[in-house]
């Protein structure tokens, strides 16, 4: 069994992370300083005898040595997300993201970890060429989210290069399923998509519907960041995905109702959809939940999306204005 450090633990795939491994017996302890986490997400194990809950901001680099002693393996999760936040505040982002994943490399690095997983974003790629987008894909950052995103996963690969910090990115595709996201900024699209629906409102569509995503679901993520951390693999970059497109218009089927139209967003794929070739090669994973029973599942969580932001055509324009002025 081993001992285990998740930063970010309280949040949408941290705690579910958290859930797995003390499921499977290992001793976990959960950093979240619970600006976007929520410690409610924990109570399944708050009482268990293995885990361990600590409030602190990994920017604070003063005591958080000390939480990484004896530690096996660390699942970097803790970062700042959404598009438009970036752009309102970047050293924010900065601060959290890249100085805050720099705490964390020189904390195991100083207490001999074993291993480090990073949850990276594939918000990296852009707008790709191609598709289903491979790892070699050139790197296209367009807004600041996914610049320091990509500014930790390069520092997590430097440390694991310079200072044999063994290591493995994970770049994540559309993660969803319960405990996703539903407050802050305008952006997520279950957690608008499932308020509106609970409250009998239309979809608000971005565009035609068309583009497509490669939603993946949240269990699935979880198997393969456990795999990638008790795996022998180690300086690598992953795709995590289902390497299956779906588009917006046919997850608005699934939900059945009503749909409003509203602008296209400037800086948006039409398609995100990952090769995972490289990935089922080196650990053998491969997502298990098809896209249908995954919004089967999340659309049983009927209380959480009713507590979601309800959002219509007037609040996401004014929300999104940043957006359209610097992303064009």
């Amino acid at each position: 069994m081993a001992n285990i450090l998740v930063t970010g633990g309280a949040g949408f795939i941290g705690s579910h992370l958290v859930e797995k491994l003390i499921q499977n017996k290992h001793s976990v302890i959960v950093i979240d300083n619970l600006k976007t986490g929520r410690k409610q997400n924990l109570n399944n194990v708050i009482e268990n005898k293995k885990f361990k809950f600590v409030k602190y901001d990994i920017t604070d680099k003063k005591k958080l040595n000390k939480y990484f002693r004896k530690i096996d393996i660390v699942f970097h999760l803790a970062a700042l997300a959404e598009i438009v936040p970036s752009i309102e505040n970047p050293d924010e982002y900065f601060e959290t993201n890249v100085a805050g994943t720099l705490n964390v490399l020189e904390a195991s690095k100083k207490n001999n970890v074993k291993k480090i997983i990073y949850a990276a974003s594939s918000s990296c790629y852009g707008l790709p060429k191609k598709f289903p987008t491979s790892e070699k894909e050139n790197i296209d950052c367009r807004y600041p989210y996914a610049l320091t995103k990509h500014l930790g996963e390069q520092m997590i690969l430097h440390w694991s290069k310079v200072f044999k910090l063994n290591a493995i990115s994970l770049r994540l595709f559309n993660v969803y399923g319960p405990r996703s996201r539903t407050s802050g900024t305008y952006g997520a699209v279950f957690g608008v998509f499932l308020a509106q629906k609970f409250a009998k409102k239309p979809f608000t569509v971005v565009g035609d519907g068309k583009q497509k995503r490669d939603f993946t679901y949240v269990s699935d993520v979880v198997d393969c960041f456990i795999k990638s951390g008790f795996s022998n693999v180690s300086d690598q970059i992953f795709n995590v995905g289902t390497g299956k497109a779906k588009s917006i218009n046919s997850l608005v089927k699934l939900l059945k109702g009503e749909v409003v139209y509203i602008p296209k967003r400037p800086g948006e794929p039409d398609i995100t959809q990952a090769n995972i070739k490289k990935i089922k090669s080196f650990l053998g994973w491969a997502p298990k939940v098809s896209f249908e029973n995954g919004v089967k599942k999340v659309l049983a969580e009927k209380a959480q999306w009713k507590n979601a932001p309800l959002w219509n055509q007037v609040k996401i324009k004014n929300a999104t204005k940043l957006w359209f002025k610097y992303l064009k």
